[in-house]
């Protein structure tokens, strides 16, 4: 009977936990409720890109940013953005940062040292298959932090917006 008694007392000293890991959730959905589209882009009201998912369909920009990463990203950062011994969990990352650290980490890089291990995340900013789609990526990364987006290639998307074709046009050089 005194284990059921500690574990019920564990339970219950956890349960603000869970409840603060909840109200993060939905805070972090809400705050990335798209509020407008420009372009079939779809911007939070702080005007960074953000995820449009409804009844199973994504927008074109979570479906390319899952494309990408797994191109380009996942080797490292695991698949789905779970992470690995290698690299952190990218889907949990987002929870900590903004739209302009994003940005800035993946086209510097950013080298980490301390415990005893060093974490090197090379520069981006010369690659076009990364470069041209960093907001793909974080729309993709930010869906997965959320828990709105599923593990796996999305399996409905929205067609891909003229504004994407253009851009992914004019950037890749093409």
């Amino acid at each position: 009977m005194s284990a059921r008694i500690a574990i019920s007392a564990l339970a219950l000293a956890l349960l603000p936990l869970a409840s603060s890991n909840l109200a993060w959730a939905e805070d972090s959905a809400e705050k990335a409720k798209a509020v407008k589209e420009d372009g079939g882009k779809y911007l939070d009201a702080d005007g960074n890109p953000t995820y449009k998912i409804e009844n199973g369909t994504v927008d074109w920009y979570t479906f390319s940013g899952y494309r990408r990463y797994h191109s380009d990203c996942h080797v490292c950062h695991g698949q789905d953005g779970t992470g690995s011994s290698y690299a952190p969990a990218l889907a949990n990352s987002l929870k900590n940062i903004d739209y302009s650290t994003f940005l800035s980490i993946v086209a510097q890089g950013r080298k980490n040292t301390g415990s005893g291990k060093e974490n090197v995340m090379p520069a981006f900013g010369d690659n076009k298959n990364v470069y041209c789609y960093m907001d793909d990526l974080y729309v993709y990364l930010r869906a997965r932090a959320d828990g709105v987006a599923p593990r796996g290639r999305p399996p409905k998307h929205e067609d891909k917006p003229k504004a994407a074709k253009d851009a992914e046009a004019s950037c890749m050089g093409g």
